[in-house]
């Protein structure tokens, strides 16, 4: 596991900007270290849902680089854009439930109300904002309940910022970015030359080295999952690179922003049989896949189980470990949330505001020994399942590793 020590020069640097507006550089990176511990790929992916957000506030440098110190193999990421083009890491595309916009009486005027998705949503909109302005906002836990000592402290990151954190990063740390309210943005947002948000987001994943297909050599080196609601914007840039794709799937009664589908077609036999050309998997929300009822839960669909009958992953998302989001079955232990997930419904990743708890648990009961990523082979899964989603085999294979 990497030692939070190695960041300790960039997280003082962190802390001193949340009393100055100067715009911090991301540490001498070591990219090129030969040396680094590989991916691990013989368990389910540890996800850190922006970042280890349960401790910090969402998508700052510092939740990112917690997450690496306590074992993510992905940090995960929502990207929207400013006014002036660039590329940012936050989830809502307004300011207000995550940063001190409020004491900002500079943009006491930039209030809007625009249509989201359907939906009239009223705040201070990132697209009203350009990097320059964002930048002097410091962000806050959005959760009352959580932690709120880091409040004030830390910027906003870019794109760029955020990918630098995984590439300096000890070992090899994946990116996990959504192409985030791609409609709305593309309709507040202009590039030039015609470009889309999909352009620019793939753009600054190629300026970083990112490429090959799933599993390759190249992908392994600088490992990616692209993530998206909108469908159509994964098929759009499955005409610009093999990185591989995830397609998020909502609540089933909900509607795609880009297609009008609700996600109970989106998870029909049909359509993962036409989508599984373009993606490798997909992220349903956990109650798509295990309903609930008074928070206990109810018989398991079989939506697993023809995700892995058309060769697709599933990382559900989101784990978290307070009571008020655990489940009678798991007697509110999120370690009995996780066996549940991992051993019985066989997810192969999973998305959690604790990345630390965890890897705790696969440790615990799954450990990575010493050289086991070393072996000439990776893992990859081969999913021979029956029509029951209660007896879905996973058999598992080596592949040699190509040169």
């Amino acid at each position: 596991m990497a030692s939070f020590q190695c960041f300790a020069p960039f997280i003082l640097l962190l802390l001193l900007a949340g009393c100055s507006a100067r715009r911090v550089k991301p540490v001498p990176n070591r990219r090129n270290d030969i040396n680094k511990q590989p991916l691990q790929t013989f368990r389910a992916y540890n996800i850190a849902h922006r970042g280890s957000n349960g401790e910090i506030p969402e998508a700052t440098a510092a939740a990112y680089m917690r997450a690496i110190e306590v074992g993510a193999d992905f940090i995960e990421t929502d990207i929207l854009a400013s006014k002036d083009g660039v590329l940012i890491c936050h989830h809502d595309v307004v300011l207000d439930a995550t940063t001190d916009i409020s004491n900002h009486k500079e943009f006491s005027d930039r209030k809007r109300t625009y249509d989201v998705q359907g939906d009239n949503t009223t705040g201070h909109f990132v697209v009203d904002f350009t990097l320059e302005e964002l930048k002097t906002l410091r962000t806050r836990q959005r959760f009352s309940f959580r932690d709120q000592q880091y409040n004030g402290k830390f910027p906003i990151i870019t794109f760029e910022e955020f990918i630098s954190i995984a590439l300096d990063a000890p070992r090899v740390v994946g990116i996990y970015p959504e192409i985030k309210n791609p409609i709305f943005i593309n309709e507040h947002v202009r590039w030039s030359g015609g470009q889309k948000f999909e352009d620019k987001f793939i753009e600054m994943l190629k300026k970083y080295g990112y490429e090959g297909s799933y599993m390759s050599k190249e992908w392994l080196k600088q490992p990616v999952f692209i993530q998206s609601f909108a469908p159509t914007s994964l098929t759009y840039i499955s005409n610009q690179t093999d990185l591989p794709k995830i397609l998020l799937i909502d609540d089933a009664s909900s509607y795609t922003q880009d297609t009008n589908q609700s996600y109970f077609d989106i998870t029909s036999d049909s359509y993962l049989d036409f989508i599984k050309d373009y993606v490798v998997g997909i992220g349903p929300w956990k109650d798509t896949i295990v309903p609930v009822s008074s928070n206990y839960l109810q018989p398991c669909t079989d939506l697993v189980t023809r995700a892995h009958n058309n060769h697709l992953q599933v990382h559900p998302y989101t784990f978290r470990n307070e009571n008020k989001y655990l489940h009678f079955n798991f007697s509110q232990d999120p370690y009995n949330e996780y066996d549940y997930w991992i051993k019985h419904i066989r997810v192969d990743g999973l998305f959690t505001d604790f990345p630390g708890s965890l890897n705790q648990f696969q440790e615990w009961t799954d450990p990575l020994a010493v050289g086991r990523n070393e072996e000439p082979g990776l893992l990859n899964k081969d999913f021979q399942c029956s029509q029951s989603s209660e007896s879905c085999l996973l058999k598992t294979f080596v592949l040699q590793a190509r040169s």
